[in-house]
């Protein structure tokens, strides 16, 4: 399973923003520098995150963002099935598939079974989960 690089990127967002003090407004420019992403990248993942009401925007000289959830109610899994566009790991999982062993394969169902697998273990998570080591994060991000 490949996570896409826009998920990749809000993750990180959300674990940026995570480890900096409650009261801190975050700008777009200090994730942008601390994991060396492009600005432009990191503006439509902060849309899209504000969209799905993880955070919330403040915009003006002083603006930034900030969590509207507790991060230990940000589930990993919720969060990967709402910024990845498919799970279509081969063409027979699409709706039109052209295989022409469809019918007799059983990789489908092992690979439906291995992604069911795989997105229940991010269940099991929390962004809370993923920022326990505030400290050694804040450091590394230069937080």
């Amino acid at each position: 399973m490949h996570l896409t690089h826009y998920t990749d990127y809000s993750l990180r967002v959300l674990m940026y923003i995570a480890v900096k003090p409650k009261e801190e407004l975050t700008q777009i420019k200090e994730i942008s520098e601390a994991y060396d992403i492009s600005k432009n990248h990191l503006m439509k993942v902060v849309y899209q995150l504000g969209k799905l009401g993880y955070i919330e925007t403040v915009r003006g000289r002083s603006g930034g963002m900030r969590l509207l959830k507790n991060p230990d109610d940000i589930n990993i899994g919720q969060l990967v099935r709402q910024t990845e566009d498919n799970f279509h790991l081969v063409e027979c999982f699409q709706n039109h598939n052209t295989c022409p062993i469809a019918g007799a394969c059983r990789l489908q169902g092992v690979l439906g079974e291995a992604l069911r697998a795989y997105l229940a273990v991010l269940d099991r998570y929390t962004l809370s989960d993923m920022t326990e080591n505030r400290e050694t994060l804040g450091r590394l991000l230069q937080i």
